[in-house]
C-alpha cells in the first residue's frame, strides 16, 4: 500500500509509472518517517521547557510544523495521559471522550518552571548582604560608628545598618535630608514619616547594608516583620533562599506599627 499501489495509481491514471514509485512511494514515505523522528530529535534540541527542564524534551515550533501539531514534547513527557491539541481535535470530530490531565496541576507545574526561570534571574542581582550573614552591634556600637570620620555615612532603617555615604549626592531628594537622618534611627521617615519610599527605594538601600542592630532603635519593629511566614505563603524560592518581592523589603515597615524614633 505504501508503494505499489501509489504507483499504481500514477501509472494507469497518467502513465507516470516512475514518478508515482519515487515521489508517491519512497520520497513521500521519507518524508513521513523523518518528520515522525523529530518528535526524538529537534524535540529535544532547543526552544522552551515551560512544564520541566529536568530532562531535554522541548516544545518546538518547527516539530509542530513537519509533525502537523506534535510539537508540545515537554507537555507530553510531562503529562502522558493529555493531549495539548485535544480541543481542536475534538472539535473536527476526529475523537472523542480524551483523557485530560487536572487543569489545576497543568498550571502548578506551569507556575513552578516560571519561578525557577525567575528565580535563575534573581540570582544574577545585587539584593544586598541577605540579613542573617551581617554582623551585629548594639544602639551604642552604631552610634559610635556613625560618629566617626571614616567616609562612611551610617543610617539605621527598620534595625538595619545602611552605609548611604555613595548615594548622598545623588539623592533626588537633596543632600540636606538624607544628611539629617545620619547616625539616627530614620525608620519612621523612611517608610512615610517624610516621605513614603518607593519599591526601588527599598531596593536600592537593601544594597548597603553593613550590620544588624540587635538591642535599641526601632528593631522590635525589625523583628516582628522577620518574625516567621505569618500567613502561610511561600516566602522561599526553591533554592531556600528568601524571595523579595514588591513592597516586602525589611525596611519598608509601616510607621504606624513603628516606635518612636531614637
Amino acid at each position: 500500500m505504501g508503494l505499489i499501489f501509489p504507483t499504481l495509481v500514477c501509472g494507469i491514471g497518467w502513465g507516470d509509472w516512475v514518478g508515482g514509485f519515487i515521489y508517491a512511494g519512497i520520497l513521500r514515505a521519507t518524508f513521513v518517517q523523518q518528520a515522525t523522528f523529530c518528535v526524538n530529535s529537534l524535540a529535544h534540541w532547543s526552544e522552551d521547557q515551560p512544564f520541566d527542564d529536568r530532562n531535554s524534551p522541548r516544545d518546538h515550533v518547527i516539530t509542530a510544523l513537519v509533525t502537523l501539531g506534535g510539537g508540545y514534547h515537554n507537555f507530553h513527557r510531562e503529562f502522558p495521559s493529555d493531549l495539548p491539541q485535544r480541543y481542536r481535535v475534538v472539535a473536527l470530530g476526529l475523537a472523542y471522550d480524551l483523557k485530560e490531565f487536572k487543569q489545576n496541576e497543568i498550571e502548578k507545574g506551569r507556575l513552578q518552571q516560571q519561578q525557577k526561570k525567575l528565580d535563575i534571574r534573581r540570582s544574577k542581582l545585587d539584593w544586598g548582604i541577605p540579613i542573617p550573614q551581617l554582623p551585629d552591634m548594639t544602639w551604642d556600637d552604631f552610634k559610635t560608628e556613625a560618629a566617626k570620620d571614616d567616609g562612611r555615612a551610617l543610617v539605621a532603617v527598620a534595625g538595619v545598618v545602611h552605609d548611604v555615604a555613595q548615594f548622598i549626592k545623588d539623592h533626588p531628594g537633596g543632600k540636606a535630608f538624607i544628611s539629617s537622618a545620619i547616625g539616627k534611627d530614620a525608620t519612621a521617615t523612611f517608610n512615610g514619616g517624610l516621605y513614603q519610599h518607593s519599591n526601588a527605594a527599598h531596593n536600592l538601600l537593601s544594597t548597603m547594608r553593613v550590620g544588624v542592630i540587635y538591642r535599641g532603635g526601632e528593631v522590635e519593629v525589625w523583628k516582628r516583620a522577620h518574625s516567621g511566614n505569618q500567613n502561610g505563603s511561600i516566602m522561599q524560592d526553591n533554592t531556600g533562599h528568601h524571595v523579595v518581592r514588591a513592597g516586602e523589603q525589611v525596611t519598608n515597615v509601616s510607621p504606624q506599627n513603628s516606635a518612636t524614633a531614637t
